[in-house]
């Protein structure tokens, strides 16, 4: 049996984005954000109830700003307390895990896939996705990008700004483009 795009996309391999299945889940997941980001606050609460479906795992108490993005919502697995504040986007192609008490600033970014680098294959629509997981207690600054197969370990800080290529050891502290450790200040 062969497997289906959806599988070879769950599976880390090479998939084509543009089959329809994969647009129904897209547009599952544009319903969903629609609805959390036009909700009048005080009907919204901490996220709408269509995105909390979506999903893949959902503590009672992940807090999301409006507005919010994703590309299909079943990748993303947030732990108790996770603050995601106004302008993620969360292009969930690949698993995205985010650990208990993280709080990622405006405008945070997360991109799972990587698309071919053949402009032929690209165009067929051929990618790849990667997973990007985010440890417990970490502090993402705002308009941060964190790139697919990236590991960001428990505790760690990613300065505003950055873009997140490689895995951030737990508990460091890194900026810049492409983000790296900062030196800290002898004592």
């Amino acid at each position: 049996m062969t497997a289906s795009e959806r599988d070879k996309m769950a599976a880390g391999e090479w998939y084509s984005c543009l089959v329809d299945e994969l647009e129904a889940l897209r547009m599952t997941a544009r319903v969903a954000v629609h609805q959390h980001n036009t909700m009048a606050p005080i009907e919204r609460g901490d996220m709408a109830s269509a995105l909390r479906v979506l999903f893949g795992a959902v503590a009672d108490d992940v807090f999301i700003e409006a507005p919010f993005h994703c590309s299909y919502g079943i990748n993303i697995h947030l732990g108790a307390r996770v603050y995601l504040n106004a302008g993620c986007t969360i292009l969930d192609s690949g698993r995205v895990a985010i650990g208990a008490g993280t709080m990622l600033g405006p405008n945070v970014q997360i991109y799972c896939a990587e698309h071919h680098r053949d402009a032929v294959l690209r165009g067929q629509g051929l990618e790849v996705a990667k997973p990007v997981t985010i440890g417990a207690d970490v502090w993402i600054g705002g308009g941060a990008i964190i790139l697919g197969g990236v590991t960001i370990g428990d505790g760690a800080i990613v300065g505003a700004g950055s873009v997140v290529t490689k895995d951030v050891a737990a508990g460091a502290v890194v900026a810049g483009n492409p983000a790296r450790p900062l030196r800290r200040a002898s004592t």
